[in-house]
Parts: C-alpha cells; sequence; structure tokens
C-alpha cells in the first residue's frame, strides 16, 4: 500500500502499469477507489497513479483545513517530484479538475496534457448569495450528518436516473467514507474559486468531457470551460451523470485513449 511523505501529509495513492504517468484526481464525494476501472484498462497503456487527495481515503488530514484549490495544487507538485516525474498526463474529475486546471496554470511545463471531467466553476457559477448558501449547506451537511447519510442523500443527484444498481451501490460506499477535514477543506475552495481569468492562457492540450444527464455540473458549465481553452476538445459520454467515469467506463476510457494517442503514442 504505497504513501509518499509531503511535508507533515501522508498521501496514499493507487498505481498500476507501465509507461507515460497518468495522474487521476478524485472529486469531493470520492476518493482513488472511485478509480478503479480506470486503473484496471488504462494501465495497459500508461502508469496510472490514483491519489487520495489531502484529508481523503487514506490519505492524512491537512492540520489546518484548506481554503483555496492551489493549496491542493501545491501538495500534487511535491507528490509528483517525489514521484520523480518531471511531467505527466492529468486526469481530474469535479473538484479534482480544479485542482488539475490550478496545477496547469501555474505549474505547465509539467502537465503533458490535461483532461477535465464534470469540471466545476464553483463560486464563478453562482451569485454571492447562492455561493454563501451551498457552502453553509455543505459545512452543515459534514457537521451534523454521519458519511453514509450524505452518500444516501447525496448520490442520486450524482447519477444518471437509470443508472445500475451496482454502480449506486458503489459510488455509495465510496463517499461514505468522506471526512470532516477533506469535505471541509473543498467546500471552502469551491466557495473561493474562480479560475475563469486564467482559461484562456492554457495552452496544454486539453479534453473537456461530460456526463450527458450531469446535473450537478451540466453540459452547458463544461461548454464554458471548452470555449474558453484554447483548441480544446470536447466529449460527452451518452446517458451518464456527474459521475460519468464510474457510470459508463468503458466510454470515458476510450474517450481518454483517443485523445491521449493522438498526442503521442504510448509506448
Amino acid at each position: 500500500m504505497p504513501f509518499i511523505q509531503v511535508g507533515d501529509l501522508s498521501i496514499h495513492y493507487e498505481i498500476a502499469g507501465q509507461g507515460e504517468p497518468l495522474v487521476l484526481l478524485h472529486g469531493m464525494s470520492n476518493n482513488s477507489q472511485s478509480w478503479k476501472k480506470q486503473m484496471k484498462e488504462l494501465q495497459e497503456y500508461y502508469t496510472v497513479i490514483a491519489w487520495d487527495a489531502p484529508g481523503y481515503g487514506q490519505s492524512s488530514d491537512p492540520q489546518e483545513e484548506f481554503r483555496h484549490f492551489s493549496q491542493f495544487a501545491d501538495v500534487l507538485k511535491e507528490f509528483i517530484e517525489e514521484l520523480h516525474y518531471d511531467s505527466i498526463y492529468l486526469l481530474g474529475h469535479s473538484m479534482g479538475a480544479a485542482i488539475a486546471l490550478d496545477f496547469c496554470h501555474r505549474f505547465p511545463s509539467m502537465v503533458k496534457a490535461l483532461i477535465i471531467a464534470d469540471a466545476t466553476r464553483g463560486s464563478a457559477a453562482l451569485s454571492k448569495d447562492e455561493n454563501e448558501t451551498r457552502l453553509k449547506n455543505r459545512l452543515n451537511a459534514i457537521e451534523t450528518m454521519e458519511p453514509h447519510e450524505i452518500a444516501k442523500q447525496r448520490v442520486k443527484a450524482l447519477l444518471a436516473p437509470q443508472v445500475a444498481e451496482e454502480v449506486r451501490m458503489e459510488a455509495e460506499k465510496i463517499m461514505s467514507q468522506v471526512r470532516l477535514a477533506g469535505y471541509r477543506s473543498v467546500a471552502y475552495s469551491l466557495y473561493h474559486v474562480n479560475q475563469m481569468n486564467f482559461l484562456s492562457f492554457i495552452s496544454t492540450p486539453t479534453l473537456v468531457i461530460c456526463g450527458e444527464l450531469d446535473s450537478v455540473t451540466p453540459v452547458s458549465e463544461s461548454r464554458i470551460f471548452h470555449e474558453n481553452i484554447p483548441d480544446s476538445e470536447f466529449a460527452i459520454i451518452p446517458g451518464t451523470g456527474h459521475l460519468c467515469y464510474q457510470e459508463d467506463p468503458d466510454s470515458f476510457n476510450r474517450q481518454v485513449l483517443c485523445f491521449l494517442q493522438e498526442l503521442i503514442p504510448s509506448s
């Protein structure tokens, strides 16, 4: 069970395969376990690395809660350096996409290609009152409810209406593992984030993916990222919701492989 020490944080990760490194960043309700079907297939082409963000999964909690995605990205930079990679392919889902965008903007030489799935604009998509309300609701949920209660309440909105029962159960199981420090850190980071001012400066080859039926960060939101990131590609996963990579991993993985292999064929 691999761990890397980054400052006072112990970062757990899953790793499989050989070839160019592809780093996977999970969303607010997930951890590295959610990428198991990507790990299984994509390891045939790449060294696939899925981390548990600080405060998630088997990684330790930050001593002080994070307030900005740049803090997650700083940890990610040291994590990648400790793995002895100069540059990587980077794939982030939802809040993981926000971390990936911050990382790519500030450390562009370290990212050979960027993939953002079901990306969120956070505060940039909300009025001041809506942003305040969303933060209060998230904090109230993690402070007053058990994680399994949050999962049961939240998972339905993350999935397409006709999703397979096994997918729903797996998503609920993983979300039931959320912890106070991680969830609060992401809640505050979403409250503060506005990345619209630098999207047009991203020159890294970029693929924007979204589930067709995503009700959390709809296709219209992903189109905003696509329209603002120069020369980015855009793909919709039919019949899926916010957790499109878990709902239809075959279609999702195919989009990832097509995009990356068009850039530089894997060895």
